[in-house]
């Protein structure tokens, strides 16, 4: 009988626990950020994105299978600083999962610690749909990756802290191929740097800064404003006065109003992925700064 409790005992040591051995169920609200989270978490992490990278962010539909694998979820990522109000708190109530509201263990607001771009003094209806807490479109410059992934490794590490070396070591991996990508991208664009552009909505000031673009206008007279005559009449001088020849735009909106500029103008419309999934191609998020590079290149030398 002693013989059989020790020999348990041993079994209890060696064979890992149900809670060791489940994988970490996240949540995060765009593909982006679960691709980043796959990528920190490894083989220990199940990652689901709510919207697809071809959606506006600010727009989704919710459906009941959010719902459910929210309520199911271990952690849950958010862009934060207001980009999915629309449409994240009442998921997250109806959800019922405490273990992933704001505050809990499981909740990480992927923008902290980003150094925020468009952080307004004022904000009123007058301006359009104007972000109060800065520009959201953060993770389009790519060095903003680390810090997401930062972010993510310390969610996972507050739920499952014995595999914290794990994490670390995913992440430290990231950040050096991120590193090696970011090196390349900016060589490929240097010859392009401080290039003028026109862009339909203002999703791209990150991406701007960190590629080294000149965005000077944009086709909606404000922000969440469809295109007016009197806007893209403006825009049409403007780009005739400036010599600009490219303009840019996310899959989601209607290229209708592009391309009555572009033709006016004798300019390249040139739509960019806004997230990982924006078209078939983009399955990293190296892919995403692959294809916008590409493109924008392209476009830049068509018009020379």
């Amino acid at each position: 009988m002693k013989r059989i409790l020790v020999m348990a005992a041993i079994a209890l040591l060696v064979i890992p626990t149900a809670d060791a051995q489940k994988k970490v169920s996240v949540v995060t609200t765009l593909p982006d950020l679960a691709w980043i989270a796959e990528t920190v978490g490894g083989d220990r992490v199940d990652a689901f994105a709510i919207a697809t990278g071809y959606q506006d962010p600010h727009f989704v539909d919710p459906k009941p299978s959010y719902i459910v694998k929210l309520s199911r979820a271990d952690m849950f990522v958010t862009v934060g600083l207001d980009l999915e109000a629309g449409w994240v708190p009442p998921l997250l109530n109806s959800a019922r999962n405490d273990k992933i509201l704001k505050g809990a263990p499981g909740y990480v607001d992927a923008s902290v610690n980003i150094p925020l771009l468009e952080v307004p003094t004022s904000v009123s209806r007058e301006q359009g749909d104007i972000h109060a807490y800065g520009n959201p479109h953060y993770w389009m410059d790519p060095e903003n990756g680390k810090i997401i992934a930062r972010n993510i490794r310390d969610g996972l590490v507050r739920l499952r802290p014995q595999d914290a070396a794990y994490f670390d070591a995913n992440l430290q991996k990231f950040e050096t191929e991120l590193s090696e990508h970011i090196k390349g991208w900016e060589e490929k664009m240097s010859p392009f740097k401080n290039t003028k552009v026109i862009a339909y909505h203002n999703q791209w000031p990150y991406f701007e800064q960190h590629i080294g673009l000149d965005i000077v206008d944009f086709l909606e007279p404000k922000p969440g404003i469809p295109p007016t005559p009197s806007q893209l009449a403006k825009i049409i001088g403007l780009m005739k006065a400036q010599d600009i020849h490219v303009i840019i735009i996310a899959p989601y909106y209607r290229p209708d109003s592009a391309e009555l500029v572009a033709r006016r103008t004798d300019a390249q419309v040139v739509t960019l992925a806004s997230s990982v999934g924006a078209f078939k191609d983009i399955k990293s998020y190296y892919d995403l700064f692959d294809y916008n590079v590409d493109h924008l290149i392209q476009a830049f030398s068509k018009a020379q």
